[in-house]
């Protein structure tokens, strides 16, 4: 077997350039929280408590950058950019209306994973968003 060190790589843009999600786990999978990156598909961690999923996943970043420079991939930049936004242009509120089917689907799904309905649709979101900026790219 054949094994190859990649050497860690300065990143363009830092590890809080980009956004990033924490999400509980289920008790029955083990608990502790998840976290990833929607930018970067493949960045994962978990961790006891947020923090250490957090601290997980700066070196899960750094470990997912390096690879990627290694291999020749472009690493996507950070879809968002605080700097596009005023504050009043972006509260954090979105109000949407959904199917009532959908609506059902959806508390059922959180209930099942164990989170809020707010937290699984803004899981949904940020994965969606990594998914569209990777076709992007």
């Amino acid at each position: 077997m054949i094994v190859k060190t990649i050497g860690k790589v300065q990143p363009t843009f830092p590890f809080e350039a980009y956004s990033h999600v924490v999400s509980p786990i289920d008790a029955a999978d083990g608990g502790g929280f998840m976290f990833t990156m929607p930018d970067i598909p493949g960045v994962m961690a978990d961790g006891a408590n947020e923090l250490e999923a957090i601290a997980d996943g700066r070196d899960a970043f750094i470990a997912t950058v390096s690879a990627m420079v290694d291999m020749g991939q472009e690493v996507p930049a950070p879809a968002f950019n605080a700097e596009d936004f005023t504050p009043a242009s972006a509260s954090g509120k979105v109000l949407a209306r959904l199917p009532r089917s959908m609506h059902r689907q959806l508390t059922a799904r959180a209930k099942t994973e164990g989170v809020s309905l707010n937290s699984l649709v803004l899981a949904f979101i940020a994965e969606g968003l990594g998914r569209r900026g990777a076709a992007r790219t």
